[in-house]
């Protein structure tokens, strides 16, 4: 079975009225970015690996591009016998034909000046987004709200010692086969794996470094770009982060935490304020710990790097006593507090204002026709055998004949059986609810954390809960609250306890939409596993 990485889609509902033209290059075009993924065996975490890789590197160059501007980026795919695509994570971006091994694409990023902020890039093919991936950063635009000195880029990312083709051979395999939980979590590429020998780390081996001068004020980007875990980390000796911007775009009200939380596919930009050189003479240091864990999985990975206020300093030796105690819950982690900093004047929608709720429960089951272990989206698992064409490239050659129908999907789970795409109307004010469930894999209830993902416009994100959602509480929550939902990407599906009965209500997240992009736009879990199985 080839697994096919097209999930539960959104249509906005609109014929453009203006037929899109192929832009073809000669000789004379100069991209502004070139990038080529290549496939090369890679030290890292103290192993090698056969990855695919940007320009040469895991992660791949950072790339930066002004806001209200036009950036065209070409991506070579030099891999031998498989395709690729490049997506913008958290920018507006059209689906598109893949690009076949020996050819490239001309990506064309038409940015707005509300994008300043922190994004990333990566591959949406099977298992090629654990390497092929790198930062993407929507320069700032005008006076910004907060100062700072410097900032870092902490893009955190999963090892696994297998192949991307191993692993999604073994996912799509009857029996079924995990490739396991990571081996490492890696900062900027690098890290130590589970089982080496301490005392002998060097090379790809040793701990990441995050250099900082004494009283400066850091603008720390945070990065998911995990391929399974969630991340909980914090700084030895600090412990206040002050966060002010998420998903890039929309900053935040400033948000005081003493540790952060990252699921795959999300961003943070938070404010870290050294010390001072007469706090680091008293304390005697001028190296401390970060400190990061994975959570909500079966076996925990513990991991550091070193924060050194001195390039001369010499490097401390992986801990032997744990510096730092980081709590096991996740689900309460900043909810119902990131607020914009500059709200709206609308503001998010109201109860009031949603016109039609689409509920979308994620379930884990056995495929009774084809006995693989799947992911299902409300009664929907995106899985394929065959190739088709990209749906929206359906739609511009055959126009409205090929749209979903709208009428089918309202009385089928809210997608139509034919297109298997969830239609949404332009000027709709769509109310989506993911919701947890046990799952029906041998009749366990396990229940698992989904980091949802939304491709084009931002959506706000209204909150989660235990159990099911419940539309007139959360809004009487809201009101008294006097809470102003953000524009997010990407926001998490928690799980409340590790196992409920089968089917049962485990857990919810509600996001609002004022529908006004009219495209096709991917839905999807972010977890690669997940993605894989037709989640």
């Amino acid at each position: 079975m080839v697994a096919l990485i097209f999930y539960a889609l959104l249509i906005q509902w609109l014929i453009l009225p203006v037929t899109p033209k192929l832009v073809t290059h000669d000789n004379s075009f100069f991209p502004d970015y070139v990038l080529r993924v290549t496939s090369r065996n890679i030290s890292v975490a103290c192993e090698t690996r056969l990855s695919a890789v940007v320009n040469g590197t895991s992660p791949g160059p950072e790339l930066r591009i002004k806001p209200g501007e036009t950036t065209w980026i070409r991506v070579y795919n030099d891999l031998e016998s498989q395709n690729l695509t490049m997506h913008w994570h958290g920018l507006s971006q059209r689906s598109q034909w893949p690009i076949p091994p020996g050819h490239f694409f001309d990506y064309e990023l038409r940015t707005q000046p509300s994008d300043s902020g922190t994004y990333f890039y990566h591959s949406h093919v099977g298992m090629q987004a654990l390497t092929a991936a790198g930062p993407l950063i929507v320069e700032d635009c005008g006076k910004q709200p907060y100062r700072y000195d410097e900032e870092r880029i902490l893009q955190w990312s999963d090892f696994f010692p297998q192949t991307d083709e191993e692993l999604q051979s073994g996912l799509e395999a009857v029996p079924f086969v995990f490739g396991g939980e990571t081996r490492a979590v890696l900062l900027n590429g690098k890290g130590i794996g589970i089982g080496q020998n301490l005392s002998e780390v060097c090379g790809s081996c040793t701990l990441p470094v995050i250099d900082v001068t004494p009283g400066k004020t850091y603008r720390f980007r945070f990065i998911g770009s995990t391929g399974l875990s969630l991340i909980s980390l914090a700084f030895e000796g600090h412990n206040k982060l002050t966060i002010i911007q998420v998903d890039g775009g929309e900053w935040t009200q400033p948000v005081s935490v003493s540790r952060m939380q990252l699921g795959s596919g999300q961003r943070f930009d938070a404010l870290f304020k050294a010390k001072t050189k007469q706090e680091l003479e008293a304390e005697k240091r001028t190296t401390y710990f970060l400190q990061f864990e994975t959570r909500d999985r079966p076996a925990i990975y513990r991991g550091y790097a070193v924060l050194r206020y001195s390039k001369s300093a010499p490097l401390p030796k992986y801990p032997v006593k744990t510096p730092l105690s980081l709590p096991n819950v996740t689900y309460d982690w900043l909810e119902y507090q990131l607020q914009p900093l500059h709200p709206e004047p609308m503001g998010h929608p109201t109860l009031t204002e949603v016109t039609r709720r689409v509920t979308i429960d994620s379930v884990q089951m056995i495929d009774p026709t084809t006995n693989h272990l799947i992911w299902r989206l409300a009664n929907l698992s995106w899985t394929e055998n065959t190739v088709h064409r990209p749906l929206l490239v359906d739609i511009y050659q055959h126009g409205e004949a090929a749209m979903p129908d709208y009428g089918a999907a309202l009385s089928n789970h809210g997608w139509d059986p034919k297109t298997r795409a969830f239609p949404a109307k332009v000027g709709e004010v769509l109310e989506i609810v993911l919701q947890n469930t046990g799952s029906l894999v041998n009749s366990g209830g396990a229940v698992d954390v989904h980091p949802f993902h939304a491709h084009g416009q931002h959506f706000y994100d209204i909150g989660s809960g235990n159990g099911s959602y419940d539309a007139e509480a959360n809004e009487e929550k809201l009101v008294r609250m006097g809470y102003k939902a953000v524009r997010r990407d990407t926001t998490m599906l928690y799980r409340y306890s590790t196992v409920t009965n089968p089917g049962a209500p485990a857990g919810w997240r509600a996001w609002r939409i004022r529908v006004n992009q009219p495209g096709v736009w991917l839905i999807h879990c972010h977890t690669l596993q997940h993605m894989v199985m037709g989640g």
